[in-house]
């Protein structure tokens, strides 16, 4: 592990216990008794699920608190920080693998970017299951706990199978839940819009610059993100900026000059103004704020 004064990055090798190849499938409470440690804060640089059953107490993603409960789910893609802090008995089920796993079983290298909850927001990841979905998913995971320790070429399809079949099951359930009304086209848009954010928030920082590439005006892309996520498609990009920004504050080695050049400022007051305005705080002091709460 890093020391203490960084957040450690754990990738699926590390975790050898359980490991096969690129994909871990644990009860949790196994796996939690073997990676006591990772209860602090940490990324990961693969997909991590959790799935509850039993326990309580909270976990936090990318600096969002969520309550742990029966049958909710989280969904965790590379590069996020998380950590949590249990109350009582804690079982379910987790589930890591590779960013490549998927990839040489799909024509779609990007297949499980359509999926809402892989989509690095915090919010999105986190689902309570319902009575009607839960059994059935419940199901696919006791049965991809069975085929992951056959340790055979067609075990690993069948798991790979079963995973695709949870995710698409859990999509239709998030579907009936999340935008009710949203027409498909403008659904369609927003989450293309999130995505291009994800992967460009760096380099393009105007809403226009994403309304060019999504061929829409940038009022429509405003009026779209006003009226279906409360905030203005700037403040989306923003949000992603200081997300990262976050993250890249919690490792202690890095500088606030190295973190202002790695986001794209100008320069490191530009940054530290940038931060100050919309946190509150600078730099400086939210590395000290989180230094003391997260590690």
């Amino acid at each position: 592990m890093s020391p203490t004064n960084q957040i450690p990055i754990v990738d699926i090798c590390n975790l050898t216990d359980f490991r096969e190849d690129d994909i871990l499938v644990s009860r949790f409470a196994d796996y939690l008794k073997a990676h006591h440690n990772l209860c602090s804060a940490h990324r990961h640089t693969f997909y991590h699920l959790l799935l509850f059953t039993k326990g309580g107490g909270s976990h936090t993603i990318d600096f969002s608190n969520f309550p742990v409960i029966p049958y909710q789910i989280y969904f965790m893609v590379p590069g996020q920080v998380h950590s949590w802090s249990f109350e009582g008995e804690v079982d379910g089920y987790v589930i890591n693998f590779s960013t490549s796993f998927f990839q040489s079983f799909l024509l779609r290298p990007d297949y499980l970017e359509s999926f809402s909850f892989f989509n690095g927001i915090a919010e999105d990841g986190v689902i309570q299951l319902t009575d009607e979905v839960k059994d059935t998913i419940i199901q696919i995971f006791e049965e991809t706990t069975r085929q992951v320790q056959q340790n055979n070429t067609i075990s690993r399809d069948m798991v790979r199978v079963l995973l695709l079949q949870a995710f698409i099951e859990i999509e239709k359930h998030t579907q009936v839940h999340k935008l009710p009304g949203v027409p498909a086209f403008n659904y369609t848009l927003l989450k293309n819009f999130q995505k291009l954010v994800e992967k460009q928030y760096i380099s393009l920082k105007r809403p226009m610059d994403y309304a060019g590439l999504l061929y829409i005006t940038p009022n429509h892309l405003n009026a779209l993100c006003k009226e279906n996520l409360g905030i203005t498609a700037g403040e989306v990009i923003r949000n992603r900026i200081l997300l990262e920004a976050k993250r890249m504050l919690v490792n202690q080695n890095q500088s606030i000059s190295e973190i202002s050049y790695a986001l794209n400022f100008s320069d490191n007051s530009y940054f530290t103004k940038f931060f100050k305005k919309y946190e509150g705080i600078t730099p400086e002091e939210f590395r000290k704020k989180t230094s003391q709460v997260l590690l």
